[in-house]
């Protein structure tokens, strides 16, 4: 009985701690109450499963410790009263933001709204340093890299970061509505047309790597394939009624399903670019050659294709789709056997037979964090996401930079079952958010 006492004790204890830290870490004026706030444990579709071997309330308290951490160290004020970032650590040089770090935030902080009192306030000025770094082409999409002077390093983008920002922007509607100057919805359906109109192939529907007019932009055939967000597309498609949506999601499941059967068969890995797509009568699509863009692992498994199996088991866990689970189907039991089950064999980087690439022992959670995230498909992998998750929940910020641990941030959101998608937008949620009080926020 006294050690029963001791447990409940040292539980209320860690949660008087999360609470007192909350309140520390608050600053400017409370947010609106979100429609939805943290947790919600949602129930995931299919066959999909959460790590069952601690409480759902533990789960809570390591996403609510680390979302502290994270948020305190990465969002950092900008240039402008009213502006915040997320800070591109770890890199050198001047460069201190780019899109893809700010989307992440984004959506982060729409998802931790309630557990963190401040969450709106926080948001609309990451929206605003958004809206402040707009692309050459667009003034609804984000310049890909910004300097400690906060200008942009060119007027290209970066279209993993423009997703992500819109998809945020459905987030922050579903949460705080017309509560707040910034029309979140209007302002999604903007960045949405400009994402269709710049980042999307308009005769193939593959998603781009870029705007097609960014210095950094390649063949109009090509694309990185950690940029196919599938949960994001669908979103997008409820949100707009664009039937061109469903194209997007159709061809790109269709090439990703062509590169495990033709380069992969037995991991089921994708590479960081994929080149020469093209779905004539005969759908064709190739590993990029190395050096194609940023290092000479451009055609394997490297630190942008990791994170597809992340996206991918997004889409399944929201929508069920047997596209995602037939993907997850290669690769869970792959990375279950070449590890022989021990997180600590996951190595950073494969080649596309599911070789370790040369000098890649170090742990690193942009690779491990996705992992965990494609095992929720099923209950095959329950023993293999349990060990997962204690894996990844031991590591400690400090361990890892601003890439590491913002995939971490977003997949513990995942894995501990309180991700969800943007309701349509026929979804009556006016009773939901009646009691929300309006505020005054800034807005572009």
């Amino acid at each position: 009985m006294r050690v029963k006492y001791l447990l409940l004790f040292t539980v209320l204890l860690a949660q008087l701690s999360i609470a007192r830290a909350m309140k520390s870490d608050s600053t400017g004026p409370a947010s609106a109450i979100p429609a939805r706030p943290f947790p919600q444990h949602d129930t995931y579709q299919g066959t999909a499963i959460l790590p069952d071997d601690l409480s759902r309330e533990a789960m809570d308290d390591s996403v609510r410790s680390f979302y502290l951490q994270w948020k305190k160290h990465y969002i950092l004020d900008g240039c402008t009263p009213g502006e915040k970032y997320v800070w591109f650590e770890g890199t050198g040089g001047d460069n201190i933001c780019v899109s893809e770090g700010q989307g992440y935030g984004m959506m982060i902080v729409a998802l931790m709204a309630g557990f963190d009192s401040t969450a709106q306030e926080t948001y609309d000025c990451l929206y605003r340093y958004y809206r402040s770094h707009p692309s050459t082409t667009s003034p609804d999409l984000m310049a890909w890299m910004q300097t400690r002077y906060c200008r942009s390093v060119d007027g290209g983008t970066a279209t993993d970061g423009d997703m992500d920002i819109a998809y945020s922007l459905l987030l922050a509607d579903a949460q705080w509505g017309r509560h707040g100057n910034i029309p979140y919805r209007q302002k999604a359906l903007d960045m949405i047309a400009a994402i269709k109109r710049e980042e999307i192939n308009p005769f193939t529907y593959i998603v781009m790597e870029a705007n097609g007019e960014s210095p950094r932009s390649h063949d109009f055939y090509d694309m990185r394939s950690s940029d196919f967000m599938p949960d994001h597309i669908r979103a997008f498609r409820q949100a707009t009624g664009d039937p061109a949506w469903d194209s997007v999601l159709t061809n790109n499941y269709r090439v990703f399903e062509y590169l495990q059967d033709t380069f992969s068969p037995d991991a089921g890995l994708v590479p960081d670019f994929i080149k020469h797509i093209h779905l004539d009568s005969t759908l064709t699509a190739t590993p990029a050659q190395p050096n194609y863009l940023e290092s000479k692992y451009d055609g394997v498994y490297n630190f942008n294709a990791c994170r597809v199996p992340w996206r991918i088991a997004a889409d399944y866990l929201v929508s069920g789709d047997p596209r995602a689970a037939a993907f997850l189907s290669h690769i869970n039991p792959w990375i279950k056997e070449t590890t022989k089950g021990n997180p600590d064999n996951i190595s950073a980087g494969y080649n596309l037979a599911g070789v370790d690439l040369p000098h890649r022992t170090f742990e690193a959670l942009c690779f491990i964090c996705p992992f965990a995230v494609a095992a929720m498909a099923g209950p095959d992998n329950q023993q293999w996401l349990d060990k997962l998750w204690g894996y990844v929940t031991n590591f400690k910020l400090k361990d890892f930079d601003y890439y590491d641990n913002s995939i971490k941030m977003i997949d513990l959101i995942i894995l501990s079952g309180n991700y969800w998608a943007p309701p349509s937008p026929d979804s009556d949620n006016s009773d939901a958010r009646s009691s929300v009080h309006p505020r005054s926020n800034d807005s572009r």
